[in-house]
């Protein structure tokens, strides 16, 4: 019983998968549509994020590589705790996804802004992590 249960709930998951390969998110029209368009979004922010990080921190003495890693675990501490408070209204709820991912991405948009701004600093600006 538990191996056809557990069959079942991989055709399901298959199955949901394959109703959302094809969404236009630019005329999603079900929240299911809806949550799974913030998903994408936040994970092509997301991956948007992870090579400018990594861009930035290939420039970095180790010293600097070192405490931008230290920040960047902290902001995403903060980033997840800040936006599982600011979507802790609609849990349980079926716009808790679409909320929580639109959190997400917004948040991860402004550490972008931020990774930029210190990779493009003027050599000799002692605001800014020092280069190898």
């Amino acid at each position: 019983m538990e191996k056809v249960a557990r069959k079942g709930a991989l055709v399901f998951v298959f199955l949901t998968n394959l109703c959302f390969a094809d969404v236009d998110c630019g005329n999603a029209q079900t929240q299911l549509e809806m949550n799974e368009c913030a998903v994408k979004e936040y994970e092509e922010v997301d991956k948007d994020l992870n090579a400018i990080y990594a861009s930035f921190r290939t420039s970095l003495d180790s010293e600097h590589k070192n405490a931008l890693k230290e920040a960047q675990n902290a902001w995403i501490k903060f980033r997840d705790l800040s936006c599982a408070l600011e979507t802790l209204g609609s849990i349980g709820g079926s716009i808790y996804q679409m909320e929580l991912n639109i959190c997400l991405a917004e948040k991860t948009r402004a550490r972008i802004n931020e990774i930029k701004k210190l990779s493009g600093c003027e050599e000799g600006d002692i605001s800014c992590p020092s280069r190898q």
